[in-house]
């Protein structure tokens, strides 16, 4: 990341930019175990900014707002949990499919699993502690594309009582200290809520889980009877943070507390793949995978945390005191598949939009979109040269953001083209690295040994 050298960009036809948007039908994802391991397909579910269809940028901006609003209830989380206890054991592998479930409405990512003899595909999240589906009879719930989980159709399904552990574990779970209840005398109820409105409620249940051929008897999941937000068309949500009622830390036994993903860009056809154990053979990286080491904080609770000691916009070091500053903010950031655009402390930001800015000049700025404040209009060009992002993590690690992570399309004449980055609220809150920044790599996620690694992959389901 030295200063001074040739300026790294990325020609990126911008054709292919404006055609981001465009996706697939949604279909049930595949799933296959591959060499021990367990694979599943990943897709985005999104539709978003295609190309000036109607209603589009409207979409785009309520999408945009839920995620600020994700972002500012992962910063009130961080400091209520305590430490969580990770464990190592020998592992198998699982590989599940990881797509982007054109037209379900969000800039997530799903996988489809089995519970309970059904199906049900579900976003795929690094930040939530708790796996859960909408259940019947459902109260309230957002419309989804498969059948609602039915509990009275599955023999091996039942209600966790109160005075279980899992009960217990339940407001580490969430986060929150409403997330454990116990008003009825046999069922543990939950109660997930988020900044933005959304949230889902039920009762703490447990059932056969179905990863790629892998039964994991008597998973623990939340039963969703009353659920609301920007979930899309799916089933519900997967939770894979590190709290002991995430579907990591259940399935320690069988894959070691070792899991990885490629997110794919969202074109269609396109789709990635879940990983869970520790077979790299199930990998199809094109360069080695660097490692970092993974912070724990009990004070910033169970998330994927890791030092961000550096960025290069167009193999030019922006230089910000941002980096070294102490408390929650400055270098720790959170490794996230649920927040869509990265988040960094505003002196972070100001540094990189400055520079990002001063290389791309030579185009007219166009209005802010949302919380994306720099802004372009590229109109009639079909290339730009767009300066390449890398990011630089402790211990050397160093990974360049794939070129479709760099540019958010807005509009599809490419009158407004913004920085895929926005700026936190204060110097002492948690940067996020979101999914958009993630596309096209390989992120594995090793609890065992507390390290997170990167690599190149081209995200494709084979």
């Amino acid at each position: 990341m030295a200063r001074g050298g040739a300026r790294a960009v990325a020609p990126v036809a911008l054709l292919l930019l404006l055609l981001l948007a465009a996706g697939g039908g949604v279909h049930c994802l595949r799933s296959r175990a591959e060499s021990g391991a367990t694979v599943l397909e990943l897709r985005h579910h999104a539709n978003l900014g295609s190309g000036g269809r109607s209603g589009s940028a409207e979409e785009a901006r309520g999408v945009l707002a839920s995620d600020a609003a994700r972002v500012s209830s992962l910063q009130r989380r961080i400091g209520s949990y305590g430490l969580i206890r990770s464990s190592d054991a020998a592992s198998k592998l699982a590989q599940v499919p990881v797509t982007s479930g054109a037209r379900l409405r969000t800039l997530n990512y799903v996988a489809t699993v089995g519970i309970g003899g059904g199906e049900a595909t579900v976003i795929v999240d690094t930040a939530s502690e708790l796996t859960w589906v909408q259940c019947k009879p459902c109260d309230a719930c957002h419309d989804q594309q498969e059948p609602l989980f039915d509990p009275s159709a599955s023999p091996s399904y039942a209600a966790v009582p109160c005075n279980s552990s899992s009960c217990d574990a339940l407001r580490v779970a969430t986060g929150m200290s409403g997330g454990q209840a116990c008003d009825q005398p046999t069922a543990c109820s939950y109660a997930l809520s988020y900044r933005d409105g959304s949230y889902s409620r039920g009762v703490l249940a447990h059932d056969r889980l179905s990863l790629a051929g892998e039964d994991i008897e008597g998973f623990v999941f939340g039963c969703g009877t009353s659920n609301q937000g920007p979930f899309g068309g799916t089933s519900g949500l997967m939770g894979l943070g590190r709290s002991p009622l995430s579907l990591i830390s259940q399935t320690t036994e069988q894959f070691g507390g070792v899991f990885s993903y490629c997110l794919p860009p969202k074109e269609s056809g396109s789709s990635g793949s879940l990983v869970l154990g520790d077979d790299a053979s199930a990998y199809r990286n094109s360069t080695p995978i660097v490692y970092t080491a993974m912070v724990t904080d009990p004070l910033q609770g169970p998330f994927y945390m890791v030092n961000l000691t550096g960025i290069s916009v167009g193999g030019e070091e922006v230089q910000s005191p941002g980096f070294s500053a102490g408390g929650g903010g400055g270098g720790r950031a959170i490794v996230d598949s649920g927040t869509i655009i990265t988040s960094l402390v505003p002196s972070v930001y100001a540094a990189v939009r400055g520079e990002f800015v001063r290389q791309l000049a030579e185009y007219p700025r166009a209005p802010a979109f949302s919380i994306l404040d720099t802004c372009f209009d590229l109109t009639g060009l079909r290339e730009v040269q767009v300066p390449s992002l890398r990011l630089a993590f402790d211990g050397g690690a160093e990974v360049e953001v794939d070129s479709k992570g760099v540019l958010y399309v807005v509009a599809g004449d490419a009158s407004q083209v913004c920085l895929a980055l926005a700026a936190l609220g204060s110097e002492d809150d948690t940067p996020i690295i979101g999914n958009y920044q993630q596309k096209n790599l390989r992120v594995v996620f090793d609890t065992a040994a507390s390290q997170i690694g990167f690599a190149q992959e081209t995200c494709d389901y084979i």
